[in-house]
């Protein structure tokens, strides 16, 4: 088995750097040492945690820039998004700053004494990152696990560990006690199978496939163990008659093509009504062409290169390999030479069972197809396994709010593509995950609730 793994850039192909992954007797050894430290973490005072968070928070935001530019090496992504994403993890660690203090159990009113509730850390969390998004996703774990009062080791994706390592060392620097944050670099099969069959590891956060998720789910059955999963999307982009069409073309890219289309969240099926569906299509060729796919250093830059060769070839199977069954409408521009780049494709399915259709790509590839009535759109956006995020564009407020409803999807906007904010909760229907990140209830899903009983009488 291997010991090391070379991160390499994928717009350039050259080696950034080589990492070492642990072993199994390592692994255990970093969660034995979060075993350890969880007694004295856990009895740190709600403000003192509160207050060390937000020097790690502060410390982070001083970083920012760093951390950005090593996303761009590590993972691919344009400087603009590695910017937001480093202050992604700020902000992320400022908002739960505040949750330690707020951490509030409940007096319940009962006959013969006082009934109390509180809200008790579990332990050892063990937190698996995807390569798509490697810092806000691990932000999203160990902000509210550490406010919670738990430890927490991470294992960062094999292909992108860079800034997690650095958010170790950052972490540490913050004050943070050796053993509260630990960061496991390592293969799925090794780390993160651990973190889902050692008994000291109380609950596993993963976000990545849904095969990879029910593996997880059917692991932690064994113990009764606790998990989080934030798994695969097939999102719906749902465009009525009576939209402002220009607006919604012109959006619809940045709705799917960022960070290539490497998103859970992608809107990558585009529902438009029959009557307007050439209209749309026209401002949607244009608004493609439009997206600019250069080098991720550039500050012009929207989209990147995927994230691997391997990557690559899984996308271009949807399309090149499709046995005749997608039609390409357009295509954007992508550069040529070194990289794992792939262009916007926008396809033309011929029927709902069309792989494409039907399976998360994970790229740069939207299918389009016409829809009818309301009826209709709500029918084909539900006619999915998964339910992860979607859009509606209409002028009518009300169909809005009614088709959001309808749609079987945690996560909607209307007139928007903005699924995620850390001040709300975000997962999955169906097979899209368990549980819900984020927002101001994330500490409960760190957290048992123990009841306490004093008699009076």
């Amino acid at each position: 088995m291997t010991t090391t793994h070379d991160v390499i850039n994928p717009a350039t192909e050259e080696v950034v750097r080589t990492v070492e992954l642990a072993s199994l007797e390592q692994t255990d050894a970093a969660i034995a040492r979060a075993a350890q430290a969880a007694p004295a973490w856990r009895v740190v005072s709600p403000a003192d945690r509160a207050m060390l968070l937000r020097r790690f928070s502060d410390i982070v935001g001083e970083h920012q820039e760093e951390l950005a530019l090593l996303e761009v090496q590590n993972a691919g992504h344009t400087i603009g998004n590695a910017r937001w994403e480093a202050g992604n993890v700020r902000d992320v660690l400022a908002y739960y700053a505040g949750a330690p203090e707020r951490n509030f159990g409940r007096q319940i009113p009962v006959a013969g004494g006082v009934d109390l509730t509180f809200r008790e850390p579990l332990g050892v969390v063990g937190i698996i990152v995807p390569w798509n998004f490697p810092m806000p996703i691990a932000g999203w774990g160990f902000a509210p696990a550490l406010a919670a009062g738990n430890t927490v080791v991470l294992k960062p994706a094999e292909l992108t560990p860079l800034t997690a390592v650095r958010l170790g060392e950052l972490a540490l620097e913050a004050g943070i006690p050796e053993g509260v944050l630990t960061v496991v670099p390592g293969r799925g099969d090794v780390v993160g199978e651990r973190f889902v069959t050692h008994p000291d590891v109380r609950k596993v956060c993963f976000t990545g496939s849904t095969a990879v998720g029910q593996r997880i789910m059917r692991g932690a059955a064994d113990q009764v163990k606790r998990v989080t999963l934030e798994l695969g999307g097939k999102s719906a982009n749902l465009v009525f008659a009576d939209s402002d069409l220009e607006l919604a073309a012109a959006r619809a890219p940045y709705g799917v093509f960022d960070n290539a289309g490497q998103d859970c969240c992608a809107r990558s099926r585009i529902l438009v009504q029959r009557s307007v569906f050439d209209t749309f299509m026209e401002h949607f060729e244009r608004a493609v062409r439009g997206v600019v796919v250069t080098d991720p250093r550039d500050e012009a830059a929207e989209m990147g290169p995927l994230i691997s060769a391997g990557q690559r070839d899984r996308v271009r199977s949807y399309v090149e390999d499709a046995g005749g069954e997608v039609d390409v409408a357009f295509r954007g521009e992508a550069p040529e030479g070194g990289g794992y780049w792939y262009p916007a494709t926008v396809v033309l399915p011929r029927s709902t069972s069309d792989r494409v259709w039907r399976e998360e790509v994970f790229g740069p590839v939207v299918a389009v197809m016409p829809f009818d009535d309301e009826a209709d759109a709500v029918a084909k956006a539900n006619d999915t396994a998964y339910g992860l995020s979607g859009s509606i564009w209409t002028r009518d407020l009300a169909r809005g709010l009614r088709v959001a409803r309808a749609v079987e999807a945690g996560n909607l906007s209307v007139n928007s593509h903005s699924s995620v904010r850390y001040s709300t909760p975000f997962g999955g229907f169906k097979q899209s995950g368990i549980g819900r990140e984020l927002g101001p209830d994330a500490l409960e899903a760190f957290t048992e609730v123990k009841n306490v009983f004093i008699a009076t009488d």
